[in-house]
């Protein structure tokens, strides 16, 4: 079902939310041993809720646009009176006092939670290996990674344990992992939803945003989300439209861009012809394509991995052991320090400690960070270029598809390269969705839109669009039967 015919199954009383709920609950139950999406569950709060909203209906009131939604939301954001680690031991029994901003938003709108999803240690990695407790496995085939490092929200969703879910993308943490696990990820423009609440990787890069079966269920969760905060300077006071509203409008003679350096060396070459053949319907729908270059998205990801390293150091001094998380015992400070971090932080989060702390340092800060700070410059001026011949980029979202568990953890340029095509969007601060296209040895492929600041309307709209004309969202991973 869709949001839309789930409440409109609660309107005519084919069913009641707690009826719903119970239903995600053993569904969630019978195939977390196979998947180990969730790292938290709350049947009872979901269940009080759910007898809560039957009574509102009932009453005839108003329950929001996502009232009676289950909703999975990713363990990086604050979630209050349940646990919150972002994947990792040092927060293994942090409860916080407070809740996130979207959280508190999609709670207004009616939304049920059901529990947190399992993700790479403070967002920090494209496999969802990375977790501090236990990876997740992809629902198409338990062999493979979903993704990530919203990996757990992704499985989540593809299965059936969750009608949609709450990730976050720094680096392409959304979008990955639902092109690998074949759902609808949205990146929305920095500043468009609130970072308040978020567990910071890189502060300057990091946005939530939703993860769905379908466009027209992400739009409508994403514009609950979307909008200023008090609590979030960064939050833009940019009105914020019906995005689910806007869906059915023409898609004629949209300029679309087809950067041909995301179909150079690299790519898997069946991934690269199901990704054209999606364009292709984009054509059939009346968009006008052509190709483009964007030289400077060659630097992307490189100047990815020095930026986002770099605040990384900085958002995890936090972490020592005293004034925030676990702490292990020794006998001064110093001890303290090393044995918390040491023995509680993982490789991937020690390893991009270590690299934005040498970028950042005395003789290193002018050769790298500096540097990469003018890529970026340089690439949000090539894309300020582009807009003014195209509406939007249609690229893959991904090279490959899913990888195999175990087969790059050992090889972080390996993984690295997993977001070469997500992080331009990041680093530009733009919007991008990755919408399911096709299937290559018989997993999931996705189609990436990245579209102009507050453009998520538009780019939405020609997903929808490439949805409606076919079928592979109709697709389900047999783990979900």
């Amino acid at each position: 079902m869709t949001i839309a015919s789930l409440q409109q199954g609660y309107k005519d009383r084919l069913f009641s939310v707690t009826e719903v709920v119970k239903d995600y609950l053993n569904r969630l139950d019978k195939l977390e041993p196979k998947l180990k999406a969730f790292l938290a569950v709350q049947p009872e709060t979901a269940l009080a809720r759910a007898t809560e909203l039957d009574r509102a209906w009932a009453g005839g009131k108003a329950i929001g646009p996502l009232g009676g939604v289950p909703v999975a939301v990713k363990d990086v954001i604050i979630t209050k009176g349940l646990t919150t680690t972002a994947a990792s031991r040092s927060l293994a029994h942090y409860v916080p006092p407070y809740q996130s901003t979207v959280v508190s938003k999609i709670l207004s709108a009616g939304a049920i939670i059901l529990g947190k999803t399992n993700c790479d240690e403070f967002a920090m990695g494209a496999s969802t290996e990375n977790s501090g407790f236990y990876p997740t496995f992809n629902p198409w085939d338990t062999t493979r990674v979903p993704g990530g490092s919203s990996g757990g929200s992704a499985a989540a969703v593809a299965a059936g344990q969750a009608m949609v879910a709450l990730g976050t993308d720094t680096g392409g943490s959304i979008r990955q992992p639902a092109a690998f696990c074949g759902v609808v990820g949205i990146k929305p423009t920095y500043g468009r939803v609130s970072r308040y609440g978020l567990i910071a990787m890189a502060s300057s890069l990091d946005q939530a945003g939703p993860l769905a079966r379908n466009v027209g269920d992400a739009a409508r969760v994403l514009t609950v989300m979307a909008g200023a905060d008090e609590y979030d300077a960064t939050a833009s006071q940019t009105p914020v439209p019906d995005y689910a509203a806007e869906l059915g409008e023409s898609v004629k003679n949209l300029r679309v861009g087809v950067p041909q350096e995301f179909f150079a060396e690299g790519i898997n070459k069946p991934v690269a012809q199901t990704v054209r053949d999606a364009i292709d319907v984009l054509t059939g729908l009346g968009a006008k394509v052509s190709a483009v270059s964007i030289p400077s998205m060659a630097y992307a990801l490189a100047a990815y991995y020095v930026m986002a390293p770099a605040e990384v150091s900085a958002n995890l001094a936090r972490y020592d052991g005293l004034r925030f998380g676990e702490q292990i015992a020794g006998h001064n400070l110093m001890e303290v320090y090393t044995k918390t971090r040491g023995q509680l932080f993982g490789n991937e989060v020690k390893r991009r400690i270590m690299l934005g702390t040498y970028v950042l340092s005395s003789g290193y800060y002018e050769a790298y960070y500096r540097q990469a700070l003018k890529v970026k410059e340089l690439l949000k001026a090539d894309l300020t270029r582009v807009w003014r011949e195209f509406d939007m980029l249609a690229t893959p979202t991904t090279p490959t598809v899913a990888f195999p568990f175990g087969s790059r953890i050992n090889d972080p340029l390996a993984m690295y390269l997993a977001d070469v095509y997500t992080v331009p969007a990041n680093i530009a601060g733009l919007p991008a969705v990755s919408v399911p296209c096709g299937f290559v040895d018989k997993m999931p492929v996705g189609l990436q839109l990245i579209g102009s600041v507050w453009s998520e309307g538009m780019i939405l709209r020609m997903a929808y669009a490439y949805e409606q004309a076919t079928t592979w969202h109709n697709y389900k991973p047999s783990i979900s039967e």
